[in-house]
């Protein structure tokens, strides 16, 4: 591989200057957040803003070193960094739990969380597999290996528990959708065992992001009237669960499916209508019964949240207690305006009042809101948009599949981020405890994003030296 005559060649400095314009804004946005009178100094190290600069100072001190590190080395040793990070998860377990989860490693203050370097590892090695069998997507093997990789991180953070980390890594469906991994192997192999039954493709397999989407509909709806009863007025007294109303209802739904399908398809294909349906009918309801039954597997606090943001709950003691953050949130930032209160002026938002807990971590978008209202948000909401976008330019610039696969990974797990974030305060999202990527306070999550865009970084720089 030729190597470039300066290590800085090729590196990408809009994209370095938009996160670093991020991580200044981030640190002066904690300091008026957490600040304290009595310790005024930025560079006080006992106050959050103190520390928020060691962690950047540290975090960039990493991102450099991973920076000189020849990209093909993160290729080479995918699988290896990929097992080290897995054992981390499984130490983490064993841990004392921390606010109700085992996800720090650490003694004492100092620590980290596994699963945000997690996500890289995982990233990693997912392009490492796509790169090596990307002309061999379609057999069921590697299809199952595609989704063991993003599977084992997940069930090991879910036993922590941690929905936030859990809910991001979902993001590498989708990258894995846009490099042609679809579940037709799987879907055909079943179905094709059926006797007289041959198909040679699914419509399951090849339109799974928007059969995602019908997942999450199912989901929804399925939380939204499994507790309610159900009345037919045609027999008076004859009730029954909600459930069942869902059940029901995906069974109507299937019979006019199968009509339809009838008219659609040609004489020779009628018979597949039925089977078509069928499948389609035991999908549904199970997916409905899973959700019904994990959802009844979670803690008493997280059901609640979830009810509450789906409106399912007139709790008065949940809405000031579990919802208690969002409720203050959403007030914070509606309190900005259109212009803000101005630098160091807010007063529901920051620490000293107390109105939004942990409004230096999970909803730091608050107090900059508050301060800066809707012209600074709408700043700030385009600088995220500007990196993603800029992160789908270098990914699709790439020669190499493992280079553009990593690409479209950190976009991915910027975007649920960036996403779930701020709708946490802004009544879009449930609080699930997910930190804004170079915005935060926090060592773990300032590290791991860090060293993500560094590893980027190096890998667009070297994009000419690697051919596949």
């Amino acid at each position: 591989m030729r190597k470039s005559q300066s290590i800085t060649n090729g590196v990408d400095w809009v994209l370095l200057g938009a996160v670093i314009l991020l991580m200044a804004l981030g640190v002066a946005t904690v300091y008026s957040t957490a600040f304290d009178p009595e310790h005024p100094s930025i560079f006080d190290f006992s106050q959050v803003y103190g520390k928020q600069i060691v962690w950047i100072s540290i975090s960039l001190f990493l991102g450099i070193l991973v920076f000189l590190i020849d990209s093909e080395i993160y290729r080479k040793f995918a699988l290896p960094i990929f097992i080290s990070s897995m054992l981390l998860l499984v130490i983490v377990l064993f841990m004392p739990a921390k606010n109700g989860a085992r996800a720090w490693l650490g003694i004492g203050s100092l620590g980290i969380q596994p699963g945000e370097f997690a996500k890289i590892a995982a990233a990693i090695l997912l392009a490492r597999y796509l790169a090596d069998f990307n002309q061999k997507l379609q057999t069921i093997r590697n299809v199952l290996l595609a989704n063991t990789i993003i599977l084992v991180p997940m069930v090991l953070i879910l036993l922590q528990p941690d929905a936030g980390t859990f809910v991001v890594f979902t993001s590498f469906l989708f990258v894995m959708y846009r490099e042609g991994v679809t579940y037709d192997p799987l879907v055909l192999k079943a179905v094709n065992l059926l006797p007289g039954v041959k198909f040679k493709q699914t419509w399951v397999g090849v339109h799974f992001i928007p059969i995602l989407f019908v997942v999450v509909f199912l989901s929804i709806a399925t939380l939204l009237v499994s507790n309610e009863t159900i009345t037919v007025d045609m027999f008076p007294g004859t009730t029954f669960s909600g459930y069942w109303g869902v059940f029901v209802f995906l069974f109507i739904f299937s019979l006019v499916f199968f009509f339809v399908l009838r008219l659609l398809l040609s004489k020779r294909d009628k018979k597949r209508a039925i089977i078509i349906a069928t499948i389609g009918f035991i999908l549904a309801v199970s997916i409905t019964k899973t959700v019904d039954f994990g959802f009844q597997k979670l803690a008493p606090h997280q059901k609640e949240r979830i009810e509450l943001f789906l409106g399912l709950t007139d709790n008065e003691r949940a809405k000031d207690g579990v919802d208690y953050n969002r409720n203050r949130a959403i007030t914070a930032v509606g309190s900005g305006g259109f212009s803000g209160k101005g630098y160091m002026n807010g007063v529901l938002a920051n620490v000293r009042s107390n109105h939004v807990p942990e409004s230096e971590t999970d909803f730091i978008f608050c107090p900059f809101a508050e301060e800066w209202g809707f012209i600074g948000t709408s700043f700030l909401i385009s600088l995220y948009l500007f990196i993603l976008l800029r992160i789908v330019v270098i990914a699709e610039r790439q020669r190499s599949t493992f280079n553009r696969v990593y690409a479209y990974s950190v976009a991915m797990i910027l975007f649920y981020h960036f996403g779930i974030n701020i709708g946490m305060s802004i009544e879009f999202a449930p609080v699930i405890g997910i930190p804004l990527p170079f915005f935060s306070y926090g060592g773990s999550s300032m590290m791991s994003f860090s060293i993500m865009m560094f590893i980027l970084l190096k890998l667009d720089s070297q994009r000419k030296d690697v051919l596949n």
